[in-house]
């Protein structure tokens, strides 16, 4: 039996920060019942990663709505608001991403819906919560990592603001609101009491950077500095950094300098004996690191570091990686199907029960395609 088995979940939302959600409690056991919009359904439907297209529809909403079953409703009609309001009244959970003020005017707030179902756990993210002065900007990744301050940790100190190549404040978004929900449940369980769980992405993101806030908080205020070549961690000292080799690049982590200079027989890092200096001279000693790590191989230099205990790892792309043991043995790739019987490839549950694989054969639904199964078992008197 899986954690979540009979719990039944409504969901709202789309995009990607809460669909990421409800995927993992569906993985975790959950019935996930998607409402969406007649005609267009999940905008995410149409929001293409590089033009990939799975089944007449975008990989994004393949790979983060699979698990789950789509119900076509429209929210501003009563007809098909009275029918959400009835799967409403018997699910556990309800899930939301509309900004501020929408969720309001459709009559589906906390307080309307407790009316309905007292002891609902309700969900929501936000952008940047239901007061200030940005509660109603769009809730975007991209905007949310630039106004965090997360795009001025990576990149070289002379690259300007970078941000990460991956929507991820949407993903620790919903994971956020995961643990939400989780723990309103198991508070239901104890008291019977519902909760309202209640989640910004502005949050989620200034939570995330919770070491170098707390280093900004203490150290006067510092502007933050990333080092001129070779960062990785702008608070960090050398060695911390990724290194072009003759043959590929090598990250890096922590090192006692010196003895990284006995490894590699680098003479010049021997110069640096005291631990305050791999921060104050980060930029030096960086400098020194990486002509060195060019005179030989990743595998050389694996090869003298590894069986020291320094912490090191060839930097490997995907078409590396997914042909490597030690990505294979995990078995993070599986194949789900859709209800129209097309298959497709993507990746499982990265969690464990009991050392047991978390799998599921169910791929995303097309739209509406459960909306008179769903009808006929929840919805009809």
């Amino acid at each position: 039996m899986l954690p979540l088995e009979d719990i039944l979940i409504v969901d709202l939302s789309q995009f990607l920060s809460a669909p990421s959600a409800t995927l993992r409690m569906a993985d975790l056991g959950a019935r996930v019942i998607k409402v969406e919009r007649p005609e267009t359904g999940d905008i995410c439907r149409q929001l293409y990663v590089s033009n990939v297209i799975l089944n007449g529809e975008s990989s994004v909403f393949r790979a983060i709505n699979r698990n789950k079953e789509s119900f076509q409703a429209d929210l501003k009609e009563d007809t098909d608001k009275h029918r959400v309001l009835k799967l409403i009244e018997k699910a556990d959970v309800l899930i939301h991403n509309f900004r501020p003020g929408v969720i309001e005017r459709l009559g589906l707030d906390y307080e309307s819906v407790k009316k309905v179902n007292p002891s609902i756990v309700y969900g929501n993210i936000t952008g940047y919560g239901d007061e200030g002065p940005w509660r109603s900007k769009p809730g975007q990744d991209l905007l949310l990592q630039s106004l965090s301050g997360l795009a001025w940790l990576s990149g070289n100190a002379d690259q300007g603001p970078v941000p990460m190549g991956l929507a991820i404040v949407d993903i620790l978004s919903g994971s956020h609101l995961v643990q939400g929900v989780l723990a309103a449940l198991i508070k239901r369980a104890k008291t019977g009491e519902g909760s309202k769980v209640s989640i910004s992405m502005l949050e989620s993101a200034l939570d995330f950077q919770f070491e170098t806030i707390t280093t900004y908080y203490h150290d006067g205020g510092q502007p933050t500095e990333r080092t001129k070549n070779n960062n990785a961690h702008a608070y960090l000292g050398a060695p911390y950094g990724v290194y072009q080799t003759s043959n590929g690049y090598l990250a890096l982590a922590m090192g006692a300098i010196p003895v990284l200079g006995a490894l590699l027989d680098c003479e010049a890092l021997k110069n640096y004996p005291e631990v305050a200096s791999w921060f104050t001279q980060r930029d030096e000693i960086k400098d020194i690191l990486a002509t060195h790590l060019k005179t030989d191989t990743t595998e050389k230099w694996l090869s003298v570091l590894e069986p020291a205990d320094i912490w090191c790892a060839s930097v490997m792309n995907w078409d590396t990686l997914f042909k490597h043991d030690g990505f294979k043995v995990l078995d993070m790739i599986q194949n789900v199907v859709m209800g129209d019987g097309f298959e497709y490839e993507t990746t499982r549950c990265p969690i464990r029960i009991d050392g047991n694989v978390l799998t599921s054969t169910l791929g995303s639904p097309s739209l509406g395609e459960h909306t008179n199964a769903i009808v006929k078992e929840l919805i009809a008197d």
